[in-house]
């Protein structure tokens, strides 16, 4: 059995991605993991709120997050339910944008694979450009 990691975003070209892999890569028994990464939230420099507050807000916009993540992750779900052979696994998680934290989250699950749409905003891209 192979695990394929698909990156999860909102753009064609991840979506074009996932297409690929459930047509060229994708066997019988095979797992499909989507992972979405959503961004690390960062606490507001605002002096004159309370801890509790700030605690409360950052706490929300996280849980926003994870839920467009989530929803996202079930829209691409859609797509693998048309091949009946797919198992789908999905996983949502804050971390950075750079794909560390898809690099770690690839080597912990133990990852056969690795499928993500190459754009503009890449994570391939800026490894890439990166000094």
């Amino acid at each position: 059995m192979k695990k394929i990691v698909v990156v999860v975003e909102e753009v064609e070209a991840a979506r074009a991605a996932l297409q690929w892999a459930l047509h060229n890569l994708l066997s019988y028994g095979d797992l499909i993991i989507l992972l979405h990464v959503f961004p690390v939230t960062k606490p507001s420099s605002s002096v004159n709120k309370k801890q509790n507050n700030h605690n409360s807000i950052t706490n929300n916009r996280k849980r926003a997050l994870r839920l467009k993540g989530f929803e996202s992750a079930l829209s691409f779900k859609g797509l693998c339910d048309s091949f009946l052979s797919a198992k789908v696994q999905i996983i949502v998680k804050e971390g950075d944008q750079d794909g560390i934290t898809i690099a770690a989250m690839v080597r912990e699950i133990d990852a056969s694979a690795l499928v993500a749409g190459l754009h503009d905003e890449s994570f391939l891209y800026k490894l890439i450009k990166s000094p």
